[in-house]
């Protein structure tokens, strides 16, 4: 079993060992990348657990691919009925289904598992990411909820248990390559960078008549749903400032958004030396997520390659915080701390189910 508390200090680990895995939110936008990526590489990772609360018909065949040990969904009748259906012989293997918070739990800090992909969205990810923390797991942090209402709790907790944080948002996950264990007090400056979304050029008396199907249609991404409306408002720029805040340990002051349209730059940092690195690739959730897969290696993916030559430009512009509200408020949030953050995520999950 490959050891999650041996790599930070940027060890090799054998290519030969099966990385085992637990997928929460398996069915969603982060579940499904992340599947993709072990199909490729079935040598080098196990599921042993999968996560999912309402598309059952989608993970009945998950379980089929990849004979999970454990399963957990959201309630006992969901868990019941998928006994029913595996006990009928749809598999040569026997699951376990969990349900609920409590089965969240135990997927989330199984002795077996080596690394957990925190994708379930919101605040429901909070209970079983930090379970997965206390366990001392690695944990591919799909999720900003939960270090955006806990994140000193999440650092203090993963420093004492030696778990890892790996941060699997693009733009986190381009820092993170782009720090590459520079120590915070080099870092002058963390720039996170935003598409933004599909109204960026939309008149603003336009904006009373945008419907929910037109702000789920991101110009560049491809994601779920809950995160597209946050994409469009640019709350989840905000979010990820709190984010950044606590994985880099790196003040909030120090911590810029641009608009960088064609989504090629997905972050930047300058040093206090005046250099910049950027991170840069195709708008691609399976790149950030192979490399907290694969980290401190890196795996060669099956995937379309950014071709240089095709970029005639790249655009760098300020926020507009007219058109954009929710970062300044955001932001005005993070500097105050304490529980701000959680009462301002708690507020965008309800709005956001509203719209």
């Amino acid at each position: 079993m490959k050891s999650s508390a041996s790599t930070a200090n940027g060890q090799e680990v054998p290519s030969s060992v099966v990385t085992k895995l637990t997928v929460l939110g398996a069915t969603g936008s982060i579940g499904l990348n992340t599947l993709e990526i072990v199909r490729q590489f079935p040598h080098k990772f196990k599921i042993e657990a999968l996560s999912c609360r309402s598309s059952i018909e989608r993970l009945v065949e998950q379980i089929k691919e990849f004979q999970p040990r454990l399963v957990c969904v959201d309630n006992s009748e969901q868990a019941r009925e998928l006994r029913e259906t595996f006990r009928n012989g749809c598999s040569g293997q026997e699951s376990e289904f969990v349900w609920g918070v409590e089965g969240l739990v135990q997927v989330s800090s199984d002795p077996e598992v080596d690394l957990v992909v925190a994708g379930i969205v919101g605040a429901a990810g909070l209970q079983p990411t930090f379970s997965a923390v206390q366990a001392g797991k690695t944990v591919a942090v799909a999720n900003k909820e939960p270090l955006v209402m806990a994140g000193e709790l999440f650092v203090q907790t993963a420093n004492k248990t030696g778990a890892k944080l790996l941060p699997t948002d693009s733009e986190h996950n381009a820092i993170f390559q782009a720090l590459h264990g520079e120590p915070p007090e080099r870092i002058a400056r963390l720039i996170l960078t935003a598409s933004g979304g599909p109204f960026r050029d939309l008149p603003l008396k336009e904006f009373e008549k945008i419907t929910p199907a037109e702000a789920l249609s991101h110009p560049n991404w491809e994601m779920g749903r809950k995160i597209s409306i946050d994409s469009a408002t640019m709350m989840n720029k905000g979010l990820e400032i709190i984010e950044a805040h606590w994985l880099f340990n790196t003040p909030v002051e120090n911590i810029d958004v641009l608009m960088q349209r064609e989504s090629i730059i997905h972050s930047m940092v300058e040093f206090i030396d005046g250099s910049f690195l950027a991170q840069m690739g195709l708008p691609d959730m399976r790149v950030p997520i192979a490399y907290c897969l694969g980290w401190p290696e890196r795996l060669p993916l099956k995937i379309p390659r950014l071709d240089p030559l095709s970029m005639s430009a790249l655009h760098f512009e300020k926020i507009d915080p007219q058109r954009y509200p929710c970062l300044p408020l955001a932001i005005k949030v993070a500097k105050q701390g304490g529980a701000a953050p959680a009462v301002l995520n708690g507020a965008n999950e309800t709005v956001v189910t509203a719209f």
